[in-house]
């Protein structure tokens, strides 16, 4: 069992230089036997929550988690002196902040919302003030050489870099850490005894750590490509951004303890920290309120549309409809829906009242004879035998959800809606990440290494459009559902054409990681309460969205 865990991680969700695939993380650390691993990616929280479901995966025949490896959900912040101002050339530090319990994770999505809202320029930031408001629970880090003590220390600022260990002591107390890495970097070698210097000076723990970026020590090459595609520059560029060396991959606890035997508190601390931290993060009750006319319950107000729209619907109302409307209106009830279905019917209401064209209602919610008397769905069930269990049963889940159109010229005027109803702040657009696809990959690696477009192009053509397959599959090297869908062209050129080979096995490796953030074309969540209270928000241009697809919002009850 190794006595080290690292502390300072980038996955693939630092979208510029990240390339630690978090589906391959923890099996591997499980291989090394290390007790925990965080995650610390660049000013965002996108994978922290896949991060935590993958590290609590368990084995379908066993029932039992996969990995005895702890998640510390962790996030490296942009620190400013100021975030209200946003002018001129933007001066900012790198901070490892990580939560040692639910607390400190409620204010590490809070900090992360509020650098994207309120304290974006350049990068999402946050500075010092802000940070005191939110730093219950949290455990700092000082950071890499980016770090505001180590530029300090570099400068020759020793007591700017006092005043700052004591800031940051005075903050945290003992969950105060200084962080030494040794890539073998001559800044680095200089400063690493001016950080025990002072933490010794200032009776301040140290923590070693490796600024984690990609998995092993031969992906390194694939990183430096990675770090070509998203800056837009050559690999052969002479002045662009670089990682100096191949050594920020994944070392294992042996390799970690060589480098710091100096320091061997540095290592040893490592694991005191794993040891502080503990985050559950679970699905919530988060459904918005709706508060109804003339102090009228929920419940007593879908009763009386409901009855209204069975009249209006039905005209004669028979047993049929009085038992199927009575037996959904008791599910609806006890499960506790009777506000969602009113918060869809209010703004189709809306809608409708202000003639944006509204759908008739698609997927199994057209199931609802209630649905259909209050107008949500135009679709009538019975008619047609559909199921309301389909749509909604004691035994399911996951949260039902009707499938609504609206036209696409005024969609934006019913958001506007929601969210002068519910407040800015508990309504927000969803994230998406447009991730390499398999052309695209192969294209962006022949660019970064300037391979003629016709070379790359020669293999893009031989790959149908929209392919379900990878890239693994269409060279044989992988089976796509036990059935070998090689394209034997492509692998033709793969065997014989060493330049083309090379881009091959590099688009490989970049294949499938996310690439940029969007807006999902029509997903909006709606909270009982402001939705940074629960999971981290982030800027699309001037529109506010969740860091968490759609589908995790929806697993945590949004």
């Amino acid at each position: 069992m190794s006595g080290f865990a690292h502390l300072h991680l980038h996955t693939e969700f630092s979208l510029l230089d990240g390339a630690s695939r978090i589906d391959n993380l923890f099996e591997l650390c499980q291989k090394m036997g290390m007790k925990a691993v965080a995650i610390t990616d660049h000013g965002n929280m996108y994978g922290a929550y896949h991060f935590y479901v993958k590290a609590n995966e368990t084995d379908p025949k066993t029932g039992k988690r996969k990995y005895n490896v702890k998640p510390i959900i962790g996030c490296e912040f942009y620190v400013a002196d100021d975030i209200k101002i946003k002018s001129g050339r933007d001066t900012n530090y790198h901070l490892v902040l990580l939560a040692k319990n639910n607390t400190g994770y409620k204010n590490l999505v809070k900090l992360n919302s509020i650098a994207f809202v309120d304290g974006f320029y350049y990068k999402p930031r946050i500075d010092f003030e802000t940070l005191s408001r939110y730093s219950e629970g949290l455990i700092c880090l000082s950071a890499c050489l980016a770090g505001q003590l180590p530029r300090f220390l570099l400068d020759n600022r020793n007591e700017d870099a006092d005043i700052i260990v004591e800031k940051y002591k005075a903050l945290f107390g003992d969950d105060y850490y200084i962080e030494l890495q040794d890539h073998g970097i001559a800044e680095q070698r200089f400063l690493n005894p001016k950080l025990i210097e002072i933490a010794k000076k200032h009776n301040v723990p140290l923590v070693a750590t490796n600024d984690v970026h990609y998995l092993h020590k031969s992906d390194a090459e694939m990183q430096d490509i990675l770090l070509c595609v998203q800056t837009g520059h050559y690999v052969d560029d002479a002045d662009r951004m670089r990682f100096d060396g191949e050594e920020f991959y994944l070392k294992s606890g042996d390799e970690m303890e060589k480098i710091f035997a100096s320091v061997p508190e540095a290592i040893a601390n490592t694991l005191k920290i794993a040891e502080k931290c503990d985050v559950q993060i679970e699905k919530e009750k988060l459904l918005p309120s709706y508060v109804p006319p003339d102090g009228l319950t929920p419940e007593q107000y879908l009763r009386i549309l409901m009855e209204e729209g069975l009249k209006e619907r039905y005209g004669e109302i028979t047993p049929e409809i009085r038992e199927r409307a009575e037996y959904e209106f008791g599910i609806i009830s006890k499960m506790g829906y009777v506000e969602y279905y009113l918060i869809v019917w209010d703004f189709i209401h809306y809608a409708e009242s202000n003639d944006i064209p509204v759908g008739p209602g698609r997927g199994s919610g057209a199931g609802s004879i209630i649905a259909y008397a209050i107008g949500i769905t135009k679709v009538e069930p019975l008619r047609y035998n559909l199921l309301f269990e389909r749509f909604l049963n004691p035994d399911r889940i996951s949260m039902p959800d009707f499938d609504v159109d609206f036209c696409m010229d005024r969609r934006g005027e019913v958001i506007n809606y929601v969210i002068s109803k519910y407040g800015k702040d508990n309504v927000a657009q969803i994230v998406t990440f447009g991730t390499m696809a398999v052309k695209n990959a192969i294209k962006d690696v022949c660019r970064v290494l300037r391979v003629p477009y016709s070379e790359g192009d020669k293999v893009t053509k031989l790959i149908p459009n929209m392919s379900k397959h990878n890239l693994r599959q269409i060279l044989g090297l992988d089976l796509y559902e036990g059935a070998d869908v090689r394209i034997a062209e492509v692998r033709e050129i793969y065997d014989n054409d060493y330049q083309m080979k090379k881009v091959m096995d590099l688009a490989m490796q970049l294949e499938g990681s996310p690439r940029q953030t969007g807006i999902h074309a029509a997903g909006v969540v709606v909270c009982r309460e402001p939705i940074s209270d629960h999971i981290p928000l982030q800027r699309s241009g001037e529109d506010i969205t969740t860091q968490f697809t759609m589908k995790e919002v929806e697993k945590l009850g949004l």
